[in-house]
């Protein structure tokens, strides 16, 4: 039986949504691909089931030719992959896409900050005569302290918090739901412990006031809702220009930073991995480049026979 592109496209994203378990952020860049991966479709007047691999190849190659970053395209040849996948299962389709190879891109170096300029970020958002503040800071150091993505920072629920005892000592853990729905635990510092108390203690409960409905949501904007992402965003990009740090630091900064300061203090990479959520040991390894390159740079500036 005949199935139209569009109907498979949505019955896959639903597949990705149910089945999988993929976070709403994914499946939204799924679609986008998706949907652009359609139009070029109807534009040359194809049919998605049989599609040639130089079709695909032209497809491509009109991306290239518009200016379409490498990793742009990568991820689009990825999402139609994935889609070919599912239709050879549930529509017997073959993929057009078997010899269909993503761009090789030369690693970059995640750009950690060092431990004074985030120290000099955080304290950038002190403000005593704005209450506002007590959350931004709690913000940053939740950022710095955890290694969350911002989406998974503002997901956060106030029963995501809890308590535990380790050799005597409470310590603070804090549950992240990340890619794929998957949870982790991470223990929370003495200095995110610190702003995250204050916030809620000074200045959550009049936020709260303002809309009951958002109890579970541990922060809040200014007409008591769960914070977007685009406000975590605001409240970082703020504090880069009070800083001096404009242009150098996005919310995924304080991440890079966290994992490399971690490496550099000798934690070890499989804890590092465990801390970030990430599924393979491989992804985690880029930061012990980053602390590579300080040695490499340190040895060629202090050595007298480095050069």
């Amino acid at each position: 039986m005949a199935i139209s592109c569009e109907i498979a496209l949505a019955t896959y994203l639903d597949h990705l949504r149910i089945e999988r378990g993929l976070a709403a952020n994914s499946i939204e860049s799924y679609k986008r691909d998706l949907d652009r991966f359609n139009g070029l479709l109807i534009h040359r007047n194809l049919a998605f089931e049989s599609l040639s691999e130089e079709d695909i190849s032209s497809i491509i190659g009109e991306l290239t030719q518009s200016g379409l970053a490498p990793t742009s395209v990568n991820r689009f040849i990825s999402a139609i992959k994935g889609f070919y996948k599912y239709c050879g299962v549930e529509y017997s389709i073959k993929t057009p896409l078997a010899d269909i190879n993503q761009f090789k891109i030369a690693r970059r170096l995640p750009k950690a900050l060092s431990v004074e300029e985030v120290a000099t970020l955080i304290e950038s958002v002190t403000n005593p005569a704005d209450p506002t503040s007590l959350r931004d800071k709690a913000i940053l150091e939740i950022l710095y302290g955890t290694g969350a993505r911002v989406a998974e920072l503002v997901g956060i629920d106030i029963n995501d918090i809890s308590k535990d005892k380790f050799d005597g000592e409470e310590i603070t853990i804090l549950k992240l739901t990340g890619k794929g729905s998957k949870e982790r635990l991470v223990p929370i510092g003495k200095f995110a412990l610190k702003a995250l108390e204050d916030y809620l203690v000074r200045l959550r409960p009049g936020l709260l006031a303002k809309n009951s409905h958002n109890e579970r949501a541990l922060f809040l904007n200014s007409r008591g809702s769960r914070l977007s992402r685009q406000s975590a965003w605001t409240t970082v990009l703020r504090a880069a220009e009070a800083s001096g740090l404009k242009g150098r630091v996005s919310p995924h900064v304080f991440r890079h930073s966290y994992a490399t300061h971690l490496l550099d203090g000798g934690a070890d990479i499989r804890v590092v991995q465990e801390l970030l959520g990430h599924a393979s040991v491989t992804t985690t390894q880029i930061y012990t480049l980053v602390t590579i390159d300080k040695v490499r740079e340190s040895y060629s500036l202090a050595h007298p026979r480095s050069h």
